[in-house]
């Protein structure tokens, strides 16, 4: 007889990867991490097939023994013990593994419907006092006698794209996905035709849906499509009226339309809509969540009506008073927000739990943690709470710093008092952001010294260590917001670049990879497009001349500087031109009252031409590869 060695205790799953098993009963956490399905223990006590009447190879010796262990593999190649091509049935075992239990079959409608319901509905809320989740409505519709053909497309869309994103290729999820979703669209605009319909609470869901579903498979036109859609989920409130809010499913989506419509507003610079019929009494939220939608709300307006003030105004000396107003006005809600923050509750509150050390030899693009601070928070939604309220005050610094650069015009605006306070503030609130997204991207429950801090990973269904496409969702615009900011430095950048990417290829929401590939610097390519928008100078009454070359002097036409007036060029854009038109050696002179139509005509398209160039230029530095962002969303983070 021949020893064949001590029998593995492990899973089937982990002997066949040849990794080691932590034994946990019923589902080894090895397979739960890796989303598969652990197909259980062998039978220990059963003797070893090497350790009777000699070894294998005495046993056949002219054919090698057939493992049983390889029958569980897909054919596919594919290791997590479903067939995901078709139904889910799991592949023959050997009969010498009688002890281990053959999962159930699982449809793959099913195995994405309870993949995007864990991932994106079911989440923690046991920080706050609240019973708000994210997308509440989704399982009481599901669970309706008839639900609608267009929200049940719009949700196996979203349920497919969500496994799709975590599975990888090799599969037809993709092409399913988008299939449901060309159907949801065909019949939700159908929907909308019927005014029986129209009033449906599966319609405005399915819509909700659909601007879910841009952002988990966004490629190019992530933006563009959920800004359309949460543009006709506004409307759709609208005309629903105060009806809606009289069931919990209504009220639900009425909150989550409001939610997005404040997101929109701050990513656009579209102005809210502020009606009273917006703010109605929501049982289901707390006092401290309805101050920050309205606080929101207050923010994106503010931003709506200095992008109109700086695209319009003249300089005089009343517009002058304006813009120091407008500045007092973002001081003021900056200062109210402060004040807000320091008399929440302790629930809300955040600790720093570790420090993590500089390592100059760290590919700082794929860290987990940026060297600082590592927060801990009380769940996901106290971190975003926070997060939201941080880029807030990025958003209001930005305004301050473009009205002060209207005002000083042509003097640098970094030499004011109100840019060197703006730094201060910008940099606090981009260490905090930065400190808290370990916590959300589930570092907490990889390592040791952190796993005691874990709170946020307890939702309501599935493996508590599992990362949750959720937590990326919400990480999406508090780093977007940062990671065009002037006061970032290059490691900073390249590590928040790199969480984007982690969001998009990790976590499943693909417009992380989009939002990465953004070169935006704010607020200096802000205040370049606040000069092209309204330059605050006239241009010379002898441009045309000058440009073409046949000015009295008969010198060659000289090209814009590259530095804007006062000698300065905004941080982190070399090579631009000015926007503000000025010739070297030539004063700004006003168009000639007796000029004619032609010449004014002719004046006027070089004008748009020069402008049409500097803001191609302005367009094409936003984006680090050309053809991998579309115009409009590069426009719309421009405010163009």
């Amino acid at each position: 007889m021949v020893y064949g060695g001590k029998p593995s205790r492990g899973c089937q799953m982990c002997r066949i990867r040849r990794i080691k098993c932590d034994e946990t009963k019923p589902t080894c956490k090895q397979c739960a991490k890796a989303r598969r399905v652990c197909p259980g223990y062998r039978d220990v006590n059963q003797s070893h097939p090497a350790s009777e009447g000699g070894s294998a190879s005495s046993q056949v010796p002219d054919k090698p023994q057939q493992s049983a262990t390889p029958s569980l593999a897909p054919k596919s190649g594919r290791s997590d013990g479903l067939s995901l091509e078709g139904t889910g049935t799991p592949s023959p075992r050997s009969s010498s593994d009688k002890s281990i239990q053959a999962p159930p079959p699982l449809a793959v409608d099913e195995l994405a419907s309870c993949h995007f319901i864990s991932n994106y509905v079911l989440i923690p809320k046991q920080g706050l006092a609240t019973t708000r989740g994210f997308l509440e409505f989704v399982l009481p519709l599901l669970k309706t006698p008839e639900p609608s053909q267009h929200f049940l497309y719009a949700f196996k869309a979203c349920s497919l794209a969500s496994l799709n994103n975590r599975v990888g290729t090799g599969n037809d999820f993709d092409r399913a996905a988008l299939g449901c979703y060309t159907k949801a669209l065909a019949c939700t605009f159908t929907a909308l035709k019927d005014p029986v319909l129209t009033k449906r609470d599966d319609t405005l869901a399915a819509i909700l849906l659909l601007g879910l579903f841009e952002n988990i498979t966004a490629k190019t036109l992530g933006m563009l499509a959920w800004s359309s859609h949460i543009e006709g989920a506004i409307q759709l409130v609208k005309s629903r009226g105060q009806e809606q809010l009289r069931s919990k499913i209504g009220l639900d989506l009425f909150i989550a339309v409001r939610t997005q419509m404040v997101i929109h507003s701050l990513s656009t610079g579209k102005p809210p809509t502020l009606d009273v019929d917006w703010w109605v009494t929501d049982p289901g939220s707390n006092e401290y969540s309805m101050q920050l939608q309205q606080l929101s709300s207050r923010v994106g307006e503010l931003k709506s009506e200095v992008n109109a003030l700086l695209a319009t105004v003249t300089r005089s000396s009343e517009n002058m008073e304006l813009m120091k107003d407008t500045i007092q006005n973002c001081k003021s809600l900056d200062k109210e927000i402060v004040t807000w923050l320091r008399e929440l509750p302790e629930q809300y509150m955040w600790k720093t739990v570790a420090w993590e050390p500089y390592n100059p030899r760290c590919d700082y693009s794929k860290a987990e943690v940026f060297p600082g601070r590592i927060d801990a928070y009380v769940d996901l939604w106290v971190v975003n709470f926070w997060n939201v309220m941080r880029c807030m005050r990025i958003v209001l610094a930005s305004l301050t710093i473009r009205c002060t650069a209207w005002i000083n015009f042509p003097a640098d605006y970094r030499t004011t008092s109100e840019y060197a306070t703006t730094v201060r503030t910008c940099v606090e609130a981009i260490s905090d952001i930065i400190a808290s997204v370990p916590y959300q991207m589930g570092l907490f429950s990889k390592r040791k010294d952190l796993r005691s801090h874990a709170t946020h990973s307890v939702f309501g269904c599935g493996e508590d260590t599992s990362e949750k496409g959720l937590a990326g969702y919400f990480l999406l615009w508090p780093l977007a917001c940062i990671q065009g900011q002037d006061y970032l430095t290059d490691s900073q950048r390249t590590w928040v670049k790199g969480r984007l990417k982690s969001i998009g290829n990790t976590l499943g929401v693909r417009y992380g990879n989009l939002l990465s590939q953004l070169n935006v610097r704010v607020p200096s390519m802000l205040i370049l497009r606040d000069r092209l928008k309204n330059d605050p100078h006239e241009m010379p009454a002898d441009i045309a001349a000058i440009m073409a070359g046949t000015a009295a002097s008969g010198a060659s036409p000289p090209s814009p500087v590259a530095s804007t007036a006062g000698g300065a060029m905004p941080p982190g854009l070399p090579g631009m031109s000015n926007p503000g038109i000025s010739i070297p050696g030539m004063s700004e002179i006003p168009s000639a009252p007796g000029a004619s139509a032609d010449a004014l005509a002719n004046q006027e398209a070089i004008r748009k031409q020069m402008l049409k160039r500097q803001t191609e230029e302005l367009v094409t530095k936003a984006v680090e590869k050309p053809g991998k962002l579309d115009d409009w969303t590069v426009k719309t983070w421009l405010q163009l």
